[in-house]
């Protein structure tokens, strides 16, 4: 018997020592395309580092560029609609997302083609949706200004995109269009493992739609709907080419990657640039692990 346990002892460990042999290739590249760059970038925040005037040196100046980004108006701004952007557009996409995948879920002719047609919206590359959407928007003879005048809405052509208010709600409306469709689908692989014998044994109890919605439906989605909020929170909080193509972001829609960008490549101004790009790896990385958390807790208890 003690010869036995100290055969599966020594086999556990040669097969935890080949296991780690075969990861050291994948770690190594995690290593080098991950976490070197993260440390370099952090490196260089804690510098001051501009290239338009070199003769200064790259002298260390500490946390002194994490300071500046809070004193920084036009860094808050850019925060504040980073923010604004991301909680308008999960919340519309999460609606419109979970919507459509209970629609989808149900049986009726055509539902093969359905499911293939919202997956034209995401599959398109986001620049090249987002070029398409600057021309809908357009105040000479953008198709939104068109549907609206004759419907009688408005009274004459408008440049929505030279607005505040109109260039945030043409971005919302067009990340929306592109990125529910995504959400669907996810919610969707989640309602079809939800066997339809809850369902009967809930009308058997007398329950409505709504109550068979509420406590059959969302407790068994709920771990899907947290995974799909997570990575659509995530690429809504460092959304770049959407404003990049769209605004360039004039008009109060500039986001966090495109300051941290313009100060990056257009400013030169390395450190200054890094610590944005530092700051944003921070706010994602304290984004997925409350999502995670939350998302735990919900496997725990199912």
């Amino acid at each position: 018997m003690t010869g036995k346990k100290k055969r599966n002892g020594s086999l556990e460990k040669t097969e935890s020592r080949d296991a780690w042999i075969m990861m050291v290739p994948a770690i190594t590249v995690l290593l080098l395309v991950a976490v070197y760059p993260i440390l370099r970038t952090f490196w260089l925040s804690l510098h001051e580092m501009v290239l338009t005037d070199p003769g200064t040196g790259y002298p260390f100046i500490g946390l002194e560029n994490y300071v500046k980004i809070f004193s920084d108006k036009r860094a808050l701004t850019s925060i504040i609609f980073t923010l604004k952007f991301t909680i308008t557009t999960v919340s519309l996409e999460l609606l419109i997302g979970f919507t459509a995948a209970l629609i989808m879920n149900k049986a009726f002719r055509g539902k093969g083609l359905v499911r293939a047609a919202i997956l034209i919206p995401w599959a398109i590359p986001t620049s090249v949706s987002a070029l398409m959407w600057k021309f809908i928007y357009n105040d000479q003879y953008g198709l939104f200004n068109d549907i609206l005048y004759k419907f009688g809405i408005i009274d004459s052509y408008k440049a929505w995109l030279s607005t505040a208010d109109g260039a945030f709600m043409a971005l919302v409306i067009t990340d929306v269009w592109k990125t529910a469709p995504y959400m669907a689908l996810l919610i969707l692989a989640g309602l079809q493992m939800v066997s339809e014998d809850l369902y009967e044994a809930a009308k058997i109890d007398g329950a409505n739609v709504f109550q068979r919605f509420r406590y059959v439906t969302l407790p068994s989605v709920k771990s899907t709907v947290l995974v799909a909020l997570l990575f659509r929170t995530l690429d809504a909080f460092r959304v770049f080419d959407l404003v990049a193509v769209m605004t360039g972001g004039a008009n109060g829609t500039e986001s966090v990657s495109i300051y941290a960008y313009n100060n990056l490549m257009k400013f030169l101004d390395f450190g200054y640039g890094s610590a944005m790009a530092v700051l944003i790896f921070i706010i994602v990385f304290i984004i997925s692990l409350l999502y995670m958390r939350v998302l735990g807790n919900q496997i725990t208890d199912m």
